[in-house]
């Protein structure tokens, strides 16, 4: 979360809202802001809204709510302006996210809308990277325009 609102700024210009859900009421997120976040963010803090799921609703409807732990599970969703979930990523939790690989996605989600779906984002995409522009001509030919050693230089 802490690393998150860190980079806040760029995922609004983005156009990016975030917001985080727990179990946890308001009153905990409160002091949790207050007593650990506000410590690791410049800003002073969570900037975006942080909200409470106290029963479960939901983390249930997203598939991440334990009833049996009474806990959401940490998860990502990335979330298209027409409410469709194109991305999401559950982790357990003593293994951490990566905010540059959320950023990542975000940008090659919005190129391949931008784009209306004529260029697509392969395995390894960065911004300004190479895309693929489907369509007959590119079936078994993909080798000849993109290959995995272009990216991870592994040879």
């Amino acid at each position: 979360m802490s690393a998150v609102a860190d980079r806040y700024a760029e995922f609004q210009a983005l156009g990016v809202e975030v917001i985080s859900m727990s179990v946890d009421s308001q009153f905990v997120h409160k002091v949790w802001n207050d007593v650990e976040l506000s410590k690791m963010i410049e800003a002073g803090g969570v900037p975006f809204h942080m909200g409470s799921d106290g029963g479960g609703a939901i983390g249930t409807v997203y598939g991440v709510y334990s009833p049996a732990q009474g806990v959401d599970f940490r998860g990502r969703f990335l979330i298209d302006p027409d409410g469709v979930i194109q991305a999401m990523e559950i982790l357990t939790p003593p293994v951490g996210r990566n905010v540059d690989e959320t950023l990542r996605q975000v940008q090659a989600f919005q190129l391949v809308r931008k784009t209306g779906g004529k260029e697509v984002t392969p395995s390894g995409w960065t911004p300004g990277g190479k895309v693929l522009n489907p369509g007959p001509d590119l079936v078994a030919n993909v080798w000849k325009v993109w290959n995995p050693k272009d990216v991870y230089g592994k040879k």
